[in-house]
């Protein structure tokens, strides 16, 4: 079987998909990814052939045009249809070319979701985030505000779906593109329990659990207690950092802290702070008690599968839909503010009370019930033969 398959330029929409990825080129299929250079080792060394699409007039890797995608829609859709349009000519060339028997393309990555339509082949979304339709969406916080921009800015939308039309893209409305409904085949990356209002999503729906990868790393727990901070890839908040040193240091946790990106150099660390640009997490979160996370899907769900309950700090709306389910299932904590008291009250309460430890493994014994990877290749085999 041939599959293209189509991710947006970001680690937590890819990472998820390379252990399923394997296991088809495993089992003997061609799998065609279509992403960007800086992913191309990862997606070889998972056995697809990747195909790059950064040459093309792609305009959503931009940061600034990243903030503002989250709060205009026209703009939003204005980028996605560029974006389709600029991938057009190469992505038909290849398609005619390949001839593939399925299309997988992440829930966000609508180009993918356009060329099936346009070329009439079986479609796959790969969801890395939660499943969204109109029950479960309200776990993103979109209010009035939002809705009334939408329907002031649809004369712009209704331009930007003429100008698919116009490319033979069979789509009607805006609709068409963004929601997945009842007859979308879809893989979703986390468990049915966890995935908020599941009862609402139909049978082709497969929720085959979080993608952790094997622990390659060793990390020695060097007290009673083990903290583990990590706010992404991105977070420059130095104060809050700054907090969590200085209030944690007076304690006898072992706190590790994973700054990414963040250069910033801190003076007189405490002992027991552990700083890196990076860890192996899966490592750490081995020995963890307790995780102040940005709520990231990815970070989350790897949090919760070793069981650790976690203090929820989101940075975006989908964070928050994840803190607000983590909250909601008793497996996690918000942090009221970055003050040095709320960030050592909050911990202090995820490690002391044991509930938030009960429903962290309650949250992973349903991961690990999922079916897996197993059962997404059986999927996708089911929809390309």
């Amino acid at each position: 079987m041939k599959i293209a398959w189509f991710c947006i330029p970001a680690h937590g929409h890819t990472n998820p998909t390379l252990g399923l990825v394997k296991a088809l080129t495993d089992a003997g299929h061609i799998i065609y990814y279509f992403s960007f250079e800086m992913f191309r080792e990862k997606i070889e060394n998972a056995g697809a052939v990747f195909i790059p699409c950064d040459a093309y007039d792609f305009e959503m890797e931009d940061k600034e045009n990243a903030d503002r995608v989250g709060k205009d829609i026209a703009y939003a859709v204005e980028l996605l249809v560029s974006s389709t349009l600029a991938l057009d000519g190469m992505v038909t060339e290849k398609i005619t070319e390949i001839k593939p028997d399925v299309i997988v393309a992440d829930s966000v990555a609508y180009w993918g979701k356009l060329a099936a339509m346009k070329h009439g082949i079986p479609f796959v979304s790969s969801t890395t985030t939660f499943a969204f339709n109109r029950y479960s969406s309200r776990y993103m916080k979109h209010g009035i505000g939002e809705t009334l921009k939408m329907l002031f800015s649809m004369p712009k939308v209704n331009q930007q779906i003429r100008r698919l039309q116009e490319k033979g893209y069979p789509v009607k409305g805006i609709l068409d593109i963004i929601q997945s409904d009842n007859n979308t085949d879809t893989v979703v990356y986390t468990s049915r329990y966890f995935q908020p209002c599941s009862d609402t999503f139909s049978e082709k729906y497969h929720f085959i659990g979080p993608a952790i990868r094997p622990i390659q790393d060793t990390f020695e727990k060097k007290a009673d207690k083990t903290v583990y901070i990590s706010m992404g890839t991105i977070n420059q908040n130095r104060e809050f950092y700054r907090n969590c040193i200085h209030i944690l240091g007076k304690t006898d946790y072992q706190v590790i802290i994973s700054m990414g990106s963040n250069t910033d150099h801190f003076d007189a660390v405490p002992d027991n702070i552990e700083i890196y640009e990076s860890v192996d997490q899966m490592a750490v979160l081995e020995i963890a008690d307790a995780f102040i996370t940005h709520c990231g899907m990815n970070s989350a769900s790897e949090g919760l599968y070793y069981g650790v309950p976690l203090v929820l700090f989101p940075q975006t709306q989908e964070q928050d839909a994840v803190a607000r389910r983590a909250e909601e299932l008793g497996a996690g904590l918000r942090l009221p503010s970055i003050e040095e008291e709320d960030v050592l009250k909050s911990v202090t309460q995820v490690i002391s009370e044991k509930s938030f430890k009960q429903c962290a493994e309650k949250i992973s014994e349903s991961f690990r019930n999922s079916g897996g990877i197993q059962e997404a290749v059986a999927f996708i085999e089911s929809i390309g033969s």
